[in-house]
């Protein structure tokens, strides 16, 4: 194990891989898979040894040792390989699920690559330089007796009454689906980050001292919740081109204190919902999500909530009208929170239109107009003032007094040529406008965006009720079309490249375990694992209340290794029994058959528990982790855990059962 991890710390070094929470996943992911090749060489030796006392030590300890690895050696070599092709989808990742957990990829995939070389070179060397001494028969450890006395006549009475056992394997696979059919979707796991971003929006139009009378009112409500720590609230945008934020778009960061301060019974989804039930300030529509988060979706789609609609057109008008369709649409499906459709074509401005033929009268010009009214209005940059090192533009303006109403702005002098002062309305016309606060375009079409804050209900399933809405209510003019986006547009890139890659791993790791087993029967009933450990996963997702997510689908993809191996060993186990009696000629009937097969399981239901304990000591840990973090490590625990148990379960009951009837079908057809 530490040569493995390592040698698999060395790649991340070459690969220039930090040391993360992702990277030292991966790593925990494999840890009690790395060690199972080991486990089960030490006990094939050891099984090997106490035969070896029994015939009185006929040759050499290491002649027995070696010839313990080589019988299942390749076997374990190729699950450790499967193992790790079975993580590939992981590499096809992009975007940010891939920045996320492409490190996890490359740790695990390394780790398992060099403990599948150290399980078959330097492992065979360790047990022939260190087992030493008497081999003590497997029946003097208390564990292993009482392994014994609970499953051999539990596998025996599930080999009397096969067909039943067979038939309650299948009603659990269909349970299964029906738990897998309850989970909803989402594209990552809610990453607590121990902070909340308030964003509500208002209609266009408001003036900054009313925009700033709205953040005052919402910080003070905020604060008086005991979990708050700190609030900062903004409106408008910064002095960056980065940051197109309007006016009517305000920005709150909420800093929590540690949990352990909370109020008892508190919750992060609770306490959102108290917060957003206290902030219901008329002409704001609340939007929740936390500050990295948004900047994600923000950076990658636009949309600063889960879910956006981009409605796409020609005409500014027509799209904000459908916009508040569909905004109207929206409040009626279960789990909407909030919908805000942007009023893309409510932008009221000031114009200031020049009479060019009196402005001529007077000798000036348009710019000559337009420079007074700046400087009055927006003010101009006359000169620098100097403060040793620092340097403070000075600029002019009128005073506000004179600048707050357009019938005083009407009054604003203009020198002429001749040295006479005429008021600006005598040149010009001051008259307001209605038009685009903000244009947007994508694709070549204009675009305004509705978003939606919702609460309760998976991504994907809210997504797919409120598709079927607006399609039946709201009627696109030619020329327009709707697209869904937020997180469920990442969601739907990573399904769509899931569908095309899993198929193929599959492929992949069906041909490895043909190749080893050479046998398609053997490889249909190491196949079988898959089936059986999904049970556990999804009926432990389901009791979590955990929906399906990238981490989880990334848990999924790994557990599918480890049941290649979990099954190859089983497999392993009673085929090496099989091959042991038939040699020594003692199967006659089919009672010495089924002596056969409870011997090859019972007798290796110890390597099969602690290969199945190391795993779950690594995962159990991750799954019940906190913190920051964490919400990713149990998503991708949780389905590990679940399927090794269910897995676990079904081998040891039903793997002895398909052995009976595959070998009684075939090669022993004659015995009775």
């Amino acid at each position: 194990l530490p040569v493995a991890v390592l040698m698999g710390f060395i790649a991340m070094y070459y690969l220039n891989i930090s040391a993360n929470v992702m990277s030292l996943g991966g790593i925990a992911i494999a840890i009690g898979a790395m060690v199972d090749s080991a486990i089960v060489m030490v006990e094939q030796a050891h099984k090997r040894l106490e035969e070896w006392e029994r015939r009185g030590r006929p040759e050499r300890r290491a002649a027995v040792i070696v010839r313990a690895a080589q019988e299942v050696g390749p076997s374990l070599f190729f699950t450790l390989l499967v193992i790790t092709v079975s993580f590939l989808p992981i590499f096809t990742l992009e975007a940010q699920e891939g920045r996320l957990f492409k490190p996890l990829a490359y740790t695990k995939t390394f780790s398992m690559l060099f403990a599948a070389f150290v399980a078959i070179t330097l492992t065979p060397v360790m047990m022939v330089a260190f087992i030493r001494g008497k081999a003590w028969p497997e029946a003097r450890n208390p564990v292993s007796r009482l392994l014994h006395r609970v499953y051999e006549p539990t596998l025996r009475f599930c080999l009397r009454h096969r067909w039943a056992v067979l038939a309650i394997a299948l009603a659990l696979m269909v349970s299964a689906v029906w738990a897998f059919h309850q989970l909803g979707e989402e594209f990552m796991p809610p990453l607590w980050e121990e902070a909340y971003l308030y964003m509500p929006v208002t209609v266009p139009g408001a003036s900054i001292t009313t925009v700033t009378q709205l953040l005052q009112v919402t910080d003070r409500i905020i604060r008086q919740f005991p979990e708050v720590a700190l609030v900062f609230g903004k409106a408008g945008r910064a002095e960056t081109a980065t940051d197109p934020a309007p006016l009517e778009m305000f920005e709150t960061t909420i800093l929590l204190k540690p949990p352990s301060q909370w109020r008892p019974g508190m919750t992060p989804e609770k306490l959102q919902q108290a917060l957003n039930d206290a902030l219901q300030v008329p002409g704001l529509s609340n939007i929740w999500t936390m500050p990295i988060r948004n900047r994600i979706d923000m950076l990658t789609t636009g949309i600063r909530t889960p879910i956006g609609i981009k409605v796409f057109g020609t005409d500014l008008n027509e799209i904000e009208r459908i916009g508040r369709e569909i905004e109207t649409v929206l409040r009626q499906v279960p789990g909407t929170r909030n919908v805000f459709a942007e009023r893309v074509g409510q932008g009221y401005y000031l114009d200031l239109v020049v009479n060019r033929a009196e402005a001529a009268r007077y000798g000036l010009n348009v710019a000559d107009v337009q420079n007074v009214f700046q400087a009055a209005v927006g003010g101009m940059h006359v000169t620098t003032t100097l403060e040793g090192r620092e340097r403070y533009p000075v600029l002019v303006r009128y005073v506000r007094d004179l600048r707050d109403d357009i019938e005083k702005l009407k009054r604003v002098l203009i020198d002429t040529p001749t040295g006479a002062q005429i008021p600006l309305s005598a040149v010009a016309e001051l008259r307001w406008a209605v038009g685009p606060s903000m244009i947007k375009s994508e694709e070549g079409y204009l675009v305004g965006y509705v978003f939606v804050d919702m609460t309760g209900r998976d991504v994907g399933g809210y997504v797919d009720e409120a598709k079927q809405v607006v399609q039946q209510k709201v009627k696109l003019p030619p020329g327009y079309h709707l697209e869904w986006s937020g997180q469920y547009e990442s969601m739907t890139r990573v399904w769509r490249r899931l569908r095309l890659v899993v198929p193929l791993t599959l492929f992949i790791v069906v041909l490895l375990l043909y190749l080893n087993t050479r046998s398609a029967v053997e490889t249909a009933i190491v196949l079988l694992a898959v089936p059986f450990s999904l049970i556990g996963a999804f009926w432990l997702l389901y009791i979590l209340n955990y929906n399906l997510s990238v981490a989880v689908w990334v848990g999924i993809i790994a557990l599918l290794g480890l049941d290649a191996e979990t099954g190859v060993v089983m497999l392993l186990y009673l085929t090496l029994s099989y091959r042991h009696w038939r040699t020594e000629g003692r199967i006659r009937s089919l009672h010495d058959f089924v002596e056969c097969i409870i011997e090859g399981a019972v007798q290796r239901v110890r390597p099969k528990m602690m290969t199945v304990g190391t795993v779950l000591a690594g995962l159990t840990p991750m799954l019940l982790a906190s913190g920051i973090g964490a919400d990713v490590w149990r998503r991708m625990a949780a389905p590990m855990v679940g399927g090794v148990v269910s897995s676990l379960l079904m081998e040891l009951l039903v793997y002895p059962i398909l052995f009976y009837m595959w070998k009684r079908s075939t090669e022993l057809k004659a015995l009775t």
